[in-house]
């Protein structure tokens, strides 16, 4: 996702990296060295500005974060990026979060983000289904629909495109482990209580005899990744014999007419 970021011609002076805890501190990081300048806020799954922290993960010679004076503060509407990494997926309800993603970035900002595709962990679902399992995860969303919902939001020239990966694992219950440490079922139907370690066992004993294995005999999941990015469209003067605009609306326009 990072490496999309050298499509910018220009560097942004304010960016919002939105709950760097699922999207990951390495990858925020990425973007902090490449932008070193530009002032960082960031943002919990609320969309509520959280303290802006320079070390994030405790290290050997600084075992508690450190904090780092907080930039001046940011109002919606005012972000030229934000970063979302990993994150539409985890939503029931994508389109109240896109509109947030709208209101906080400036006219012509850019969103850039990235969520867990359809082809992700299909080689579960039969497995799953076979047994009268619920769904091993929440549905996913094609990025044809990504793309409808963005321009239904009021964003404009929505690029997106997937990636598809293959892990490879030496064993069912190190496969098991890394599913554990991905994430969560966020299906609705997922079971209401915690399975027992009988449950565990039908499970690494269905991964070892029907999941597909390599050549080498790892055991394999797919994982299909989306990218996207797209503009925080510049709202335009309704057309009319008489026509209204919000007095915070007028004054944006008049702040891009001077820049």
């Amino acid at each position: 996702m990072a490496q999309r970021l050298d499509w910018l011609l220009q560097t942004p002076a304010t960016w919002l990296s939105w709950h760097p805890a699922l999207g990951g501190w390495q990858a925020q990081q990425a973007v902090q060295a490449r932008w070193p300048q530009a002032r960082l806020h960031l943002l919990d799954e609320q969309g509520q500005l959280q303290q802006h922290a320079a070390s994030p993960e405790p290290t050997p010679a600084s075992p508690t974060p450190t904090a780092a004076p907080a930039p001046p503060a940011i109002a919606p509407g005012q972000a030229d990026l934000l970063w979302a990494n990993m994150a539409l997926h985890l939503y029931a309800e994508p389109q109240p979060l896109l509109a947030c993603w709208h209101r906080w970035l400036r006219p012509d900002g850019l969103l850039y983000f990235s969520s867990l595709g359809p082809d992700t962990l299909r080689e579960l679902r039969p497995l799953y289904a076979k047994r009268g399992w619920p769904p091993p995860h929440q549905p996913f969303v094609d990025m044809h629909d990504w793309g409808d919902m963005l321009v239904e939001s009021g964003f404009a020239a929505p690029v997106l495109d997937t990636e598809r990966i293959v892990l490879c694992y030496p064993s069912p219950e190190r496969l098991l482990a890394d599913l554990r440490a991905f994430g969560r079922n966020l299906h609705p139907q997922r079971p209401a209580c915690l399975r027992g370690r009988g449950h565990r066992q039908r499970l690494l004993a269905a991964i070892q005899h029907e999941l597909p294995r390599t050549p080498e005999g790892q055991w394999s999941l797919s994982f299909e990744i989306i990218y996207g990015h797209a503009v925080r469209a510049t709202p335009r003067v309704p057309v009319a014999a008489s026509s209204s605009v919000p007095l915070e609306q007028m004054r944006q326009w008049l702040r891009q007419g001077r820049g």
